[in-house]
């Protein structure tokens, strides 16, 4: 069992930054990847960006590239996103998810991008 816990959301002006953190707790032993998704009101969930915990690998979506990083902590099992430019179409509820033996997921972090 895999536990994944997001902070760091908030409220900020477009423009703005915010940096997100998801500790992953647990039997992170097999854990494959993370990665972050985000849901905006009425919306469906979609992929933000991605980290293969193997190799670093990492993908991002096409519209955060250029102006969100996803970085790691090895030794503390604690993936980031830096987000910078925010734009108010960033407005969502933002999602940690690890991917081992199983899927995990994170209850969400809410982040908003005034104008």
């Amino acid at each position: 069992q895999v536990h994944v816990a997001e902070s760091g959301g908030g409220l900020v002006q477009a423009g703005g930054s915010l940096r997100l953190s998801c500790a992953a707790s647990g039997d992170t032993l097999n854990n494959n990847a993370m990665a972050w998704f985000r849901q905006r009101p009425g919306e469906e969930r979609e992929f933000v960006a991605a980290i293969k915990w193997s190799n670093g690998w990492i993908q991002y979506a096409d519209s955060v590239k250029g102006r969100f990083t996803l970085s790691r902590d090895n030794a503390k099992n604690t993936l980031y996103l830096q987000m910078n430019s925010l734009k108010p179409e960033d407005t969502a509820v933002y999602y940690c998810y690890a991917k081992g033996v199983n899927d995990y997921w994170g209850q969400g972090t809410q982040v908003i991008v005034s104008s």
